[in-house]
């Protein structure tokens, strides 16, 4: 097969910049009004620094919130650190922006849900082109809520409960949910 344009592999490097763009804004400005994050990251990927007892109580998926109680957050361009309290101890955490695979702002109701996918793997193009919309609001790229994992670890003291569960389909603000993978052949 001849090479071809990695549309979804470029698509997720830009959505990962959006990321990063938002937090190195937050740690030079703060959060601005009440925007607050939901991270939630591969806690097994490679470069994730976190210490030994958050990894045995989240093997394989965290969700950390940058809210009130978070101090120290630098952000380069393959990952970010941050210090946050989990039941009263201090931890200093490092994530590659490789490992996330969920952002969410519920302020805005802004989310956006990574999924893996590898350089390595052929990407097909759809059986059919997706059809193209027929009036002006159904055109607009909209973002993609992630699903809360079970387990969220939250610094201490936290506020607001986590924002509800939407439908998968249906994301609170009523645009749809688009996966890359939709795009694939399986």
């Amino acid at each position: 097969m001849p090479d071809q344009i990695r549309y979804d592999l470029l698509t997720q490097q830009a959505l990962r910049g959006v990321v990063r763009n938002v937090l190195a804004d937050a740690a030079k400005k703060g959060l601005p009004g009440d925007h607050h994050f939901y991270i939630t990251f591969d806690t097994k990927a490679p470069g994730v620094h976190i210490s030994e007892r958050l990894l045995a109580q989240y093997p394989e998926e965290m969700t950390i919130i940058l809210q009130h109680q978070f101090w120290d957050l630098k952000v380069g361009e393959e990952e970010f650190e941050v210090g946050l309290s989990f039941g009263g101890v201090p931890e200093k955490l490092a994530v590659p922006f490789e490992a996330i695979s969920g952002f969410f702002d519920p302020s805005v109701q802004f989310g956006l849900q990574f999924e893996e996918v590898t350089e390595g793997e052929e990407q097909q193009p759809p059986a059919q082109p997706p059809a193209l919309a027929q009036d002006k609001s159904a055109a607009k790229p909209r973002a993609a809520s992630p699903a809360r994992p079970p387990a969220v670890a939250a610094p201490a003291k936290q506020a607001a409960p986590p924002p509800p569960e939407p439908a998968p389909d249906k994301p609170a603000g009523g645009g749809e949910v688009v996966r890359l993978d939709r795009f694939r052949k399986k």
